[in-house]
């Protein structure tokens, strides 16, 4: 079951459209947090914790998701929790809102630990680099339709040139945002530094996530998932949220197809992929 928490401090606002909070929780852990009234929908908080939980479930490097409640108090005496719109600023919308565990959180009294926005220079020093390949697909079966966005934070390791770990973070836009449509462009869900793709040459970089997905995820490990979703976050539309579980259920077999779409149509991606084929023609 996805944990459920109280918000009791607000810390500050985050960057990115959907106008995220940072707030410390019962739990003692800090997290951004989405609220209903966000400027991208209500969907887009169905969306962050279904398509986390099916990454949890692949193994793939994201934050724990929470449902966090917001008491009516704390939006009134919080002077950030607002959204900012283009003719003012309105209250955050109180009650179940999405949370996804800040990335600096170490667990760590009073500490929250720095978080990179960019790709360090040498990616040797990103320990998970792999997990790239692991996201692309998962966004191509997901319908990712942004950038992948990714943080980075450093591993406690007492030495100068300390290593990173990547941490793949806002899956609002999974499944086009609130359409709920797969629009299977090739350029969707690509990390804009693609030298994280250098090194993949052929499918095998996938299969770590490949074999599972079309193996395990199973349709009663999607309604599994679809069913830790609050009803007000998809607006009690039952029968929009088991079509879109059921498209993702028949994409499951599909993705080396997208892969494979991808590698054709977008130059650059898959350099050595593309010489591999080069060389074995």
């Amino acid at each position: 079951m996805t944990a459920r928490v109280r918000a009791f401090e607000y810390i500050r606002r985050m960057r990115g459209g959907s106008q995220a909070k940072l707030l410390r929780c019962s739990d003692g852990g800090y997290y951004v947090v989405k609220f209903q009234n966000n400027p991208q929908g209500v969907r887009i908080l169905a969306n962050e914790l279904l398509a986390t939980l099916l990454a949890k479930k692949l193994g793939l490097p994201v934050s724990e998701p929470a449902i966090v409640e917001v008491h009516p108090r704390l939006v009134k005496y919080a002077a950030g929790l607002v959204i900012e719109e283009r003719n003012g600023r309105t209250p955050c919308r109180s009650g179940l809102c999405f949370g996804s565990r800040y990335a600096g959180d170490r667990g760590t009294a009073c500490r929250l630990q720095l978080v990179h926005d960019l790709l360090p220079e040498s990616l040797a020093r990103v320990e998970n680099i792999s997990d790239f390949a692991g996201m692309l697909a998962f966004d191509k079966w997901t319908g990712n339709k942004d950038d992948r966005q990714v943080v980075f934070t450093p591993e406690e390791d007492g030495t100068p040139c300390r290593s990173y770990r990547a941490r793949m973070i806002d899956q609002g836009h999974c499944f086009n945002a609130s359409l709920w449509n797969f629009p299977d462009n090739p350029r969707y869900g690509v990390y804009s530094r693609r030298a994280v793709y250098a090194s993949i040459s052929g499918m095998n970089a996938f299969e770590r996530w490949l074999c599972p997905l079309e193996h395990e995820i199973d349709r009663s490990v999607l309604d599994g998932a679809a069913q830790e979703i609050p009803p007000e976050w998809y607006e009690y539309d039952r029968g929009s949220l088991s079509q879109l579980v059921a498209t993702l259920d028949d994409r499951r077999n599909q993705v080396r197809d997208f892969l494979q779409t991808m590698r054709r149509t977008v130059d650059g991606v898959f350099p050595a992929w593309a010489l591999s084929n080069a060389v074995a023609a």
